[in-house]
């Protein structure tokens, strides 16, 4: 009899419970369906909304509904209701201003920064409950931590510390305000490092709690710090978009940690979504540059400079913008591959006015994406979006390689790494045995480049040297613009 009424108070529910947790199921059925429309541009905009939607009822029904059951029986509200508001008002109105006002090439430090924060966010949250955990342990006389919330707590704060720190890394790169940093030590230090965070991790959970002893979470809180900027910091830019992405699905294994510690279903929905995706697409990433997770992370792809022609070698053979209208407008099929310069330049709409002019003269465009063309995942796919390019115009790079030999002109405008022919044929070049977009295989190559500076793995581009490609320098929005132009005159 005692153990029946011991389940019956372990399920027993007030009416404020059972509103609270029907809406974290709505709001977790909105998250799933929010990231199913992600995958098209089509549905993007309206997934994000359902998804943001489904965040705005948890935190509504949360405020309104969340009740704390008193030794009494009876069930206590939320306090301070005032500085949530007020917090969240802050908060939204920032978020508002910053994403209003990014500009697309900044894009990819706004979502390090964000993800940043959300990581910082699981951790506080690790910090302020560890002391209330402890206490609770001590007054019971309990051996030891092992238990699933403490586990929760200090794996929170482990992976969103890591998670925040390495993310301002990552927005000092991105952002050009941190250098590389080129040692083979620092591999030797990470390992040490993430070795000391786990052996510590295990000391805390076997140690006998004593209330008021809090130096242990705040010395794992240092180390989570220090790891995640030394974790980062060796990473070349060429390996950002990994980065990002890796870092993103460590945020979302942070919250769900959150949602075990307070048995919170849409937050622990919201994790599980943001860590999964993460994950996948952090392994896609690696699969499309043909290396391992393991191999970026300590392998610092992308600064080191790879042997290539010195200055003088070689020549380059640049083309007019007359010969360059001409040659567009009497071919069938023409692939743009876009780069981090199309974004610098702001030319995704001149892209697009060229891609609708040809069309009138009979010629197919279509637009080439290398995986990890950018700073940050679909970087590209993002910014032909907002120039209003249809989705089926967008080739995946095998589909351009397997069409390249049939493809009249490519025009790599801002790319640079992603079209290197070292990554095939220089077994020395950092960037070696990465898949790239086979544009020298195309009859005529035109690049539109500043200048011939080398890109954001800081290697030599051989491609400008090769015989069927034709150097078209300047600014690619001014120089979209001259050719657009000169095509209309034609």
């Amino acid at each position: 009899m005692e153990t029946i009424q011991t389940i019956t108070r372990t399920f027993e529910f007030s009416e404020y419970i059972s509103i609270l947790e029907i809406s974290y199921i709505l709001a977790s059925i909105l998250f799933i369906l929010g990231l199913k429309r992600l995958s098209h541009p089509d549905t993007a905009r309206n997934g994000n909304l359902w998804a943001a939607a489904g965040m705005g009822l948890a935190i509504l029904f949360t405020i309104l509904f969340h009740k704390t059951k008193m030794e009494d029986g009876s069930f206590q509200g939320i306090h301070n209701i005032g500085w949530i508001v007020g917090a969240l008002v802050i908060g939204s109105i920032i978020g508002w201003l910053i994403a209003m006002k990014v500009k697309m090439t900044a894009m990819p430090q706004m979502v390090s920064l964000f993800n940043g924060m959300g990581g910082a966010c699981a951790a506080l949250i690790s910090m302020m409950e560890f002391p209330r955990m402890q206490n609770e342990l001590a007054d019971m006389q309990v051996a030891t931590m092992m238990n699933g919330e403490s586990l929760a707590i200090l794996l929170g704060l482990m992976i969103g510390g890591v998670s925040f720190a390495g993310s301002m890394i990552a927005f000092g790169k991105l952002d050009e305000r941190i250098g590389d940093v080129k040692s083979p030590a620092l591999r030797y230090i990470n390992i040490s490092f993430l070795i000391i965070l786990f052996v510590f991790v295990i000391f805390i959970m076997f140690k006998t709690p004593v209330a008021g002893e809090n130096w242990m979470i705040y010395t794992l809180a240092a180390l989570a710090l220090i790891y995640g900027v030394t974790f980062v910091m060796p990473i070349g830019g060429a390996d950002m978009p990994v980065v990002i992405s890796l870092l993103n699905s460590f945020t979302g294994v942070a919250a769900a940690m959150g949602g075990f510690l307070y048995n919170n279903q849409a937050m622990l929905t919201g994790g599980i979504l943001v860590g999964s995706s993460g994950t996948i697409l952090t392994i896609l990433m690696c699969k499309a540059m043909n290396r391992s997770l393991l191999n970026v992370i300590i392998g610092a792809f992308g600064g080191s400079s790879a042997a290539g022609p010195a200055s003088g070698d070689k020549s380059v053979k640049e083309i007019s913008m007359s010969d360059a209208a001409v040659l567009l407008s009497y071919s069938q099929k023409v692939l743009v591959v876009p780069g981090y310069g199309l974004a610098v330049a702001q030319a995704q709409h001149l892209c697009h006015e060229l891609e609708n002019l040809l069309a009138t003269k009979g010629v197919e465009l279509k637009y080439g994406i290398h995986p990890v063309a950018g700073r940050m995942p679909g970087h590209m796919n993002v910014l032909l979006a907002e120039a209003d390019v249809a989705y089926e115009k967008l080739q995946e790079m095998e589909d351009s390689n397997n069409e390249m030999n049939n493809t009249d002109v490519v025009i790599v405008v801002g790319a640079n790494d992603v079209v290197n022919p070292a990554a095939e044929e220089d077994p020395s070049s950092s960037i070696y045995g990465m898949p790239v977009i086979k544009v020298w295989d195309a009859k005529n190559t035109i690049i539109m480049k500043r200048s011939m500076a080398k890109g954001y793995a800081a290697i030599e581009n051989n491609l400008f040297y090769m015989p069927k490609s034709r150097m078209l320098f300047g600014d690619a929005k001014a120089t979209l613009q001259k050719l657009v132009s000169e095509i209309k005159n034609l």
